[in-house]
């Protein structure tokens, strides 16, 4: 399992690049960021006030922030040009430019603004704030990537079934944003989920699109629903291995694909699961992850033109040191698109 990790930290470390850290004096935020200047995992730009950072990492022993990029939102260079960026994509919604001023000293507003102007790659929050406060600001400022409408989360599952997925690293979608997709969003969160797996967990992806019917084994609208996605997929990425639609069993255990679907080239050999909707991802990878014992990473935020991650308010250090990783690795696979 610290195998794929220590893989996604090593491919940061090699083409490092510039995260944001907008909750500057959140403990575990600075931890894991006086970790991650010590590896050399990213170069990393710390959002609040200079001297109060410098009194959190003084308290806490962490010698390394000083290597960090530090910007206060109240005071810095670029705070009016910011502003009238900000004014711009907004007029059309009505934004004054006294609104866009007061905007742009919300940590989170500036570093989606430090990223839209190319002055960072990448952005990371959510130990202190909410998700919805996390991801306002991402689809106001860097919006979604081109073909894409939604916004998912994709969890990396590390599991001790070695015999599944790619030595039992599997990825699963949506486990954390879209309650109900219809078929086009369903496409769009299983080619992001299925290039997530390529940025972030250097997987050769094949995807299977879950349902309780394999080829047809039973009748429903929901089952409908998933047949139509797996063609719109198919159409969105003709490069990536997408099947469906297949029960769980079907699209990870060669027998078993064999018999239920035979001729499919992802049954019995699915890395990246992509769930009907956000209740059945969400139960379904905490299952994996408290009765099997996996590991789950995420959820990686996917679907934004450059990469914007939320952390769980419970998060750990360790969380949040992977999660830089992680965002590092996306920024990486948007710069190569």
């Amino acid at each position: 399992m610290q195998g794929l990790i220590n893989e996604i930290v090593e491919r940061a470390k090699a083409n490092r690049q510039r995260i944001v850290l907008p909750e500057g004096t959140e403990e575990r935020t600075l931890k894991a960021a006086n970790r991650a200047l010590a590896d050399g995992v990213a170069d990393l730009i710390l959002l609040g006030n200079p001297a109060e950072i410098a009194e959190c990492a003084k308290k806490w022993g962490l010698g390394n922030i000083g290597l960090a990029t530090i910007i206060d939102p109240e005071n810095h260079p670029k705070k009016e040009e910011y502003a009238q960026l900000l004014c711009e994509l907004r007029k059309k919604k009505g934004m004054t430019i006294e609104e866009a001023r007061k905007l742009v000293l919300d940590p989170l507003y500036l570093g989606c603004l430090m990223i839209k102007s190319g002055d960072a790659d990448g952005q990371l929050a959510g130990a202190r704030n909410t998700t919805g406060n996390v991801l306002r600001p991402a689809l106001q400022i860097i919006k979604t990537a081109p073909g894409i409408t939604c916004v998912s989360g994709a969890m990396l599952l590390l599991t001790q079934a070695t015999e599944y997925g790619k030595d039992g690293v599997l990825v699963m979608g949506d486990v954390a944003v879209t309650p109900m997709p219809d078929a086009a969003q369903l496409a769009q969160i299983a080619v992001c989920t299925a290039r997530t797996a390529q940025a972030v967990a250097g997987l050769d992806p094949k995807v299977a699109l879950l349902s309780f019917s394999t080829k047809g084994s039973a009748s429903h609208e929901v089952v409908d629903k998933v047949v139509e996605a797996v063609k719109l997929a198919q159409e969105m990425a003709p490069e990536i291995p997408i099947d469906g639609e297949l029960q769980a069993d079907a699209a990870l255990v060669p027998k078993v694909g064999a018999s239920k679907a035979p001729g499919s080239a992802i049954a019995g050999h699915a890395n990246v699961l992509v769930a009907p909707n956000l209740e059945v991802g969400n139960i379904a990878y905490k299952l994996v992850q408290r009765l099997g014992h996996a590991e789950a990473i995420g959820p990686v935020l996917q679907g934004i033109a450059r990469p914007v991650n939320d952390l769980s308010r419970g998060c750990s250090v360790e969380d949040v040191y992977h999660m830089i990783a992680i965002t590092a690795n996306q920024a990486i696979a948007a710069k190569k698109a």
